[in-house]
């Protein structure tokens, strides 16, 4: 799912759906409009959990929930955001549901499931990968990634910010 060189990688273990938003609130004060966060990790791994800490430390305060259904979110906040689910969508499907223009717009963009997403379009992202880090407890593994650009500024402020000892 994400490449994998050993200077764009930051690895940090979450130990509570709190934890995990707290992390995810951190990263946003590193955000700017036009910056992507692609997703990626099983049914019930925290993509949601992690969008809800991301969307409070942008300053948005209504309810962030999976948009499953609806495909889009548009949240507003001291910087807007966009979140996208495509969990459900083919690849055909991308230009009628209005994803090229998410990406285009003056919002941070997360996207859950971001698998889906062209590659084309998913360049310069930050990539988020989760996954369970232990099935007894509610650990995740939370494995970031840039891809060149942009991403690699916010990889660095996010390894700096959080501390240099959990960087692969």
């Amino acid at each position: 799912m994400l490449e994998n060189r050993p200077d764009n990688q930051f690895v940090r273990i979450s130990r509570s759906p709190e934890e995990t938003r707290t992390l995810a609130s951190r990263l946003a004060t590193l955000l700017t409009p036009g910056d992507l966060l692609c997703l990626y990790g099983e049914l019930g791994a925290g993509k949601t959990t992690f969008i809800q800490g991301l969307a409070s430390g942008l300053g948005v305060s209504d309810p962030v929930t999976s948009p499953s259904f609806t495909l889009i979110h548009e949240h507003k906040g001291d910087v807007p955001l966009y979140h996208l689910d495509l969990y459900r969508l083919e690849p055909d499907d991308l230009a009628e549901a209005g994803i090229e223009a998410a990406l285009r717009s003056d919002a941070v963009v997360a996207v859950e499931w971001a698998e889906r997403l062209p590659r084309a379009l998913r360049s310069g992202a930050l990539g988020i990968e989760i996954a369970f880090a232990d099935e007894a407890v509610d650990a995740r593994l939370l494995s970031f990634r840039s891809s060149g650009g942009r991403s690699d500024t916010i990889l660095r402020g996010l390894a700096e910010e959080l501390g240099a000892g959990s960087r692969a």
